[in-house]
């Protein structure tokens, strides 16, 4: 078939219109999807807060950011996937603060003996720009970023086979718990022994005896159903387990800087909604382990403070409560 230039030219225009038809139904941008798991179950305050976070930040984002959230471990222990997120994996998590604290020590803080008394205490705290640089170092060195660290869980109580009344009622205790430095020096200072093991494997280690105690917050004891495996529940306390939500650095940068911003303004939108959601969750989660009969104690926690004091001083972190208490002014 001959050519003609009139022929080449309706042949390009009609390529040029298909190119123009192809280009008008792809996206500017690829979006960006962020993988976020917990250990905890769907119910779990956490995990409302982050299904809630999902729809936020998708709409707010023109779908431009996706959230993916995976509850009950599907990601694997929450060590596992800060691991994958350090890999460059574009997967997040809900975790304690005090994990990351072997990147920046400071960060242990957070989980500190008694050290704060309420949620709106900690939330301040976690916005202050003492702690947001402290964030900011914990990317230089580690390669996550912490977008809100205000999502809290609640206060965690011990749970026993036997009652508990002071610390001296814990000795050779096995306590399960999170295996980070200050978790581990509290639980030892309270008279038990630190038993760091996966959450997904609580239930089953109290049940066939691997553990004899175990330490969590009223919603994840009842979530758990860790009431069907212990006898008793006493408020202690002893630790406020304030949390933050970590990507990692490399799945972050792929996100535009005005994007950004709106992901963190929503996770610490967010975060308040979920802890809102464990203060109101938490109280009736006790009513219902008391229910279940679990005997649930009410206990002077004069001894327990005073046998954590020394924790402190051990783990260097005396600056850093001077620090808390200057933020909130006391």
């Amino acid at each position: 078939m001959k050519l003609t230039i009139k022929s080449l030219g309706k042949t390009f225009g009609l390529c040029a219109v298909l190119a123009g038809a192809l280009a008008a139904t792809m996206p500017a941008s690829a979006a960006t999807t962020l993988r976020i798991g917990t250990v905890l179950a769907p119910n779990d305050p956490m995990g409302q807060g982050l299904e809630k976070f999902k729809a936020d930040v998708e709409k707010a984002t023109n779908g431009d950011v996706v959230i993916e959230v995976f509850h009950n471990s599907q990601l694997g222990d929450t060590t596992e996937m800060i691991d994958q997120a350090r890999a460059g994996a574009a997967v997040g998590t809900v975790t304690d603060v005090a994990r990351l604290s072997s990147f920046v020590p400071s960060l242990a803080i957070m989980s500190a003996p008694f050290l704060f008394d309420t949620y709106e205490q900690a939330d301040k705290f976690a916005l202050s720009d003492e702690y947001i640089s402290w964030g900011e170092e914990l990317r230089e060195k580690s390669g996550l970023v912490m977008i809100a660290s205000n999502w809290y869980q609640g206060a965690r109580h011990a749970l026993t086979q036997k009652p508990v009344a002071s610390p001296a009622d814990l000795s050779g205790v096995r306590m399960r718990t999170i295996g980070a430095p200050v978790w581990i020096e509290t639980i030892r200072a309270m008279g038990a022994e630190p038993t760091p093991i996966a959450w997904g494997e609580v239930y089953s280690a109290l049940q066939l005896g691997t553990i004899d105690a175990a330490e969590a917050q009223p919603t994840a004891i009842w979530n758990a159903k860790l009431y069907e495996v212990i006898k008793n529940v006493t408020k202690t306390g002893h630790i406020q387990l304030v949390t933050a939500l970590v990507v990692g650095a490399e799945a972050w940068d792929e996100i535009s800087p005005e994007n950004q911003k709106i992901v963190r303004d929503l996770a610490v939108e967010d975060g308040r909604y979920a802890s809102q959601l464990t203060i109101e969750l938490g109280e009736k989660a006790l009513e219902d382990v008391a229910a279940s009969g679990v005997t649930v104690s009410e206990v002077d926690l004069a001894p327990f403070k005073e046998a954590v004091a020394p924790v402190y001083q051990m783990l260097d972190l005396e600056a850093e409560a001077a620090v808390v208490n200057k933020v909130l002014g006391r």
